[in-house]
């Protein structure tokens, strides 16, 4: 199924979009104030060592201190694994991985068993096998793969590699470049790593726009558009250096309209912020997600069947088993799922139900393990989680409710703001433009981010100046033009 990446580029955030058929499948956010630590490399020190829970707070740097289990620890992974406390002490350095992001009050989870990411091979400096990726699938194709790896590597390499899934099909895949890059990358992590003290960072992932030339781009991407010029820039020098053949895919948006606003993806964001997700039968889908667990509750709503109720319950829970596996993605949700389909009388129709679930997911990137029908009737599943899902991206518990709801935060209302204002000055020619908004979105406006609107009005070349309206809650604001 051929697909398109959308990047949306402001000096706030980049957004990313994969559209499958002009519909979003996935999104990305990165801000620039946030970035995300999955895959960053720390020279560490070790906090406390709790041998009741086999595993170590360690000091990378960070608000809290990251979590490692005796189950990372490399020189623990062989069949004489030995207790934590006999291998690590308090005050000790040591080098650690994130690989798993801070989850809300849950600190980032580290391994010493460190990974390096290329465009077809991921490094283990501290391995000797060559590995191929499980998502292949078939032994010639796997054992070949192995062999052009094995003869591509120089005779002095050190190290093991685990050829990637995105060289499935590719015959003539060049390893020689992966190769080359990843040596340099660890060979300088190295030498910093001799000369650093604790805590310290030592590498830092690639930002998103540059992932997506790695890891996003498949044999199915046709288009990867990218409404900002120095951005595509940087992304064709990456590609034409590193993966030659997603060069000609890059393209620069010079469209008057807002990319995003182009492809209804603004839309699509705000459903997805959304707890009911109607099908296009008339039933809904109703999607919880709490600190322990997210439910997914599948209902007939307005849908009538043309033969029976049992026909009408079939076909919901198969339109339904589509919706949630597009849903998991677009919302990043993660670990424990369950999902509540509406009871089935015939289990031929449950069988049929639960292998279109299990196809729909398998289009899914994240490892995802999938339980069959409990007695109770529900599919429970678990989808790994390793960043913030997209509602807690871009909102924040409601002070008025105390946590049982969600608001936008301030500085999501304030980028909406200024991508509002970038709207209506592309259509109208005002004299000024004015900001009617809450007390935390105009004094957000006047701290952190009075540089970004001082951008924008020198950008649209037109004064903008702001007004606190006491009666709006932090989501309403109005764009007045003068």
């Amino acid at each position: 199924m051929s697909e398109e990446i959308l990047i949306n580029v402001t000096p706030q955030e980049t957004r990313v979009a994969v559209m499958q058929l002009g519909v979003v499948q996935e999104l990305h956010i990165e801000r620039s104030s946030n970035r995300g630590i999955a895959g960053n490399v720390y020279l560490g020190r070790i906090k406390r060592v709790l041998p009741g829970m086999q595993s170590a707070f360690i000091d990378i740097g960070l608000e809290r201190s990251a979590f490692l289990h005796v189950a990372d620890i490399w020189e623990n992974s062989n069949e004489h694994a030995r207790p934590i406390e006999r291998i690590l002490f308090e005050g000790q350095n040591l080098l650690v991985q994130v690989i798993k992001e801070p989850i809300g009050s849950k600190g980032a989870r580290l391994t010493t068993q460190l990974s390096f990411a290329g465009r077809l091979l991921v490094y283990l400096p501290q391995e000797s096998r060559i590995g191929v990726s499980q998502r292949i699938e078939g032994v010639e194709q796997r054992d070949a793969l192995r062999s052009r790896l094995q003869a591509a590597l120089p005779a002095e390499h050190q190290g093991g590699y685990i050829i990637r899934t995105v060289t499935e099909g590719k015959e003539e895949a060049n390893f020689a470049t992966d190769i080359v890059y990843l040596g340099k990358l660890w060979s300088n992590l190295q030498t910093l790593a001799k000369t650093a003290s604790a805590p310290q960072l030592l590498y830092q992932e690639l930002d998103i726009s540059l992932r997506v030339l790695r890891d996003f781009v498949s044999t199915e991407t046709t288009r990867i558009l990218v409404d900002s010029r120095s951005t595509s820039k940087k992304m064709l020098e990456f590609a034409e250096n590193y993966n030659e053949d997603a060069a000609h895919l890059i393209e620069h948006y010079l469209g008057v309209r807002p990319l995003f606003d182009m492809y209804n993806i603004e839309e699509e964001i705000e459903r997805a912020l959304s707890k009911r997700v109607d099908l296009k039968s008339g039933g809904y889908l109703i999607i919880d997600q709490t600190e322990a667990l997210t439910t997914v509750d599948v209902n007939t709503g307005g849908f009538v069947g043309v033969r029976n109720f049992d026909d009408t319950i079939f076909k919901t829970n198969l339109e339904a088993t589509q919706v949630i596996a597009r849903q998991l993605r677009l919302r990043n949700l993660g670990g424990i799922i369950i999902c509540d389909f509406i009871d089935m009388d015939n289990l031929q129709h449950r069988d049929t139900v639960l292998e279109e679930f299990k196809k729909a997911l398998a289009r899914d990137h994240t490892r995802i393990s999938v339980n069959n029908f409990s007695p109770l009737g529900l599919v429970e599943m678990t989808r790994k989680r390793t960043r913030e899902s997209l509602a807690h991206v871009l909102c924040e518990p409601c002070p008025t409710c105390r946590g049982r709801g969600e608001v936008k935060t301030a500085q999501t209302v304030c980028y909406e703001i200024l991508r509002e204002i970038v709207r209506e000055a592309r259509q109208f020619d005002a004299r000024e433009y004015r900001i009617l908004g809450s007390q935390q979105v105009i004094d957000l406006f006047l701290e952190e981010e009075s540089q970004a609107l001082a951008g924008l009005s020198d950008f649209i070349g037109r004064p903008i100046s702001m007004l606190v309206e006491n009666q709006y809650n932090q989501e309403q604001y109005d764009v007045i033009l003068m």
